[in-house]
């Protein structure tokens, strides 16, 4: 299975093979046989170490597996390391099939029904997917939130810092949350996205993925994981907002203008929900077990982050105001040639209404007579 060529592009339908239309349209196929040498490595005992480097957690430091004596066992804890760079490495793989997955069964028959031009089809491609992932974030990470207790004894953020173990279920959320954005980087090329947009998208991985592994090596995973469920519940919002205006043209409706609202209700409230977030676990939370230097540059990139997205929200929509005004002010001045005709008519209909039967018909007859008239000149 390989993602369709793009729309309004012709390619051969057997290209030659190793070439670059023969990898981009078989590269999830390509990619699976990669992750099914690793899965088949897995099930061999020779390979097995090997391969469960790639698949497997590690880095556990507490933990018991079931037995006679304890039944339930106890639950496993993991910490940071080097392997982790290994899972990482096999779970972009699986991000690309993934994302293959979405992009032809479901992407690519919306484009279709919608009949969307090249500029739309591009958007829609990403926020299409980037919705799923926000989403997937929201609740795997929410779950995860709920589970370990953070978000009824908010303490736990940063008691004990920077002694931290993780669960199974959490390391593995943040493994995911770096391989997704290791693996947009690829796609740039296998979704043949045009190279204006390049420069964008991989200035975004790039951010993204800094943050999760300054998190992620700083020892941060509880408050990390926190601020990134709360800035993906931003982006959820703003991606949907941003695919209704896709598919339904920007058409200022109810449906608009309440989604519009919630947009930027949602985007404020998570900014300084963030904010609030982290002055509590830069500032006061780690002080004392933290170096200095280390919670003064955790929180000044935090803040200088949230600003910058509050200064292109801001501008953003006193540009969408300014031209909003533009048409408000352009629609008026046809209003008003069209105008004269009308009250021309209705004063004509008017003076007519006000005399009786006979004399409305006698003037009427009047009028065509006259007009006849002028004709024959």
């Amino acid at each position: 299975m390989g993602v369709k060529p793009a729309i309004g592009r012709k390619s051969n339908k057997n290209p030659p093979f190793f070439s670059h239309d023969f990898v981009i349209q078989n590269h999830a196929d390509i990619v699976s046989c990669v992750v099914m040498v690793f899965l088949v490595g897995l099930m061999v005992q020779s390979t097995s170490p090997v391969a469960s480097l790639f698949i497997s957690l590690h880095h556990n430091v507490t933990g018991v597996e079931p037995s006679r004596e304890t039944p339930r066992g106890e639950p496993f804890l993991y910490e940071t390391g080097w392997k982790d760079a290994c899972a990482i490495f096999f779970y972009s793989l699986v991000c690309i099939v993934m994302h293959a997955i979405l992009q032809e069964y479901l992407l690519d028959k919306i484009s279709k029904k919608f009949h969307l031009s090249k500029s739309r089809l591009s958007a829609l491609n990403e926020s299409g997917q980037l919705i799923i992932f926000q989403l997937m974030t929201l609740v795997w990470g929410g779950d995860a939130i709920l589970r370990e207790g953070f978000l009824f004894n908010i303490s736990l953020l940063w008691d004990g810092y920077p002694n931290h173990p993780m669960s199974f279920l959490l390391k593995l959320w943040w493994i995911v949350q770096a391989s997704y954005w290791i693996h947009t980087i690829p796609e740039l090329y296998f979704l043949r996205i045009k190279k204006d947009e390049w420069s964008g998208r991989i200035r975004h991985a790039i951010v993204a993925f800094a943050f999760l592994a300054m998190a992620y090596c700083f020892q941060f995973q509880r408050v990390g994981v926190c601020l990134v469920v709360l800035h993906s519940l931003s982006e959820f919002v703003s991606h949907t907002y941003r695919l209704n205006n896709i598919l339904r043209g920007e058409k200022e409706d109810y449906l608009d203008k309440i989604m519009g609202l919630l947009n930027g209700i949602v985007f404020v409230v998570v900014r300084l929900c963030s904010l609030v977030l982290g002055v509590l676990t830069f500032y006061f939370g780690v002080a004392g077990a933290a170096p200095l230097l280390l919670r003064v540059g955790a929180l000044s990139v935090l803040v200088s982050f949230q600003v910058y997205l509050m200064f292109n929200f801001i501008s953003e929509a006193i540009k969408e105001r300014q031209e909003a005004r533009q048409l408000a002010q352009a629609r008026p001045k046809k209003e008003k040639k069209e105008k004269p005709k009308k009250e021309k008519v209705k004063k004509i209909h008017n003076e007519d209404s006000d005399l009786p039967e006979v004399d409305q018909n006698t003037n009427k007859t009047l009028r065509q007579r006259q007009a006849a008239t002028a004709k024959t000149k």
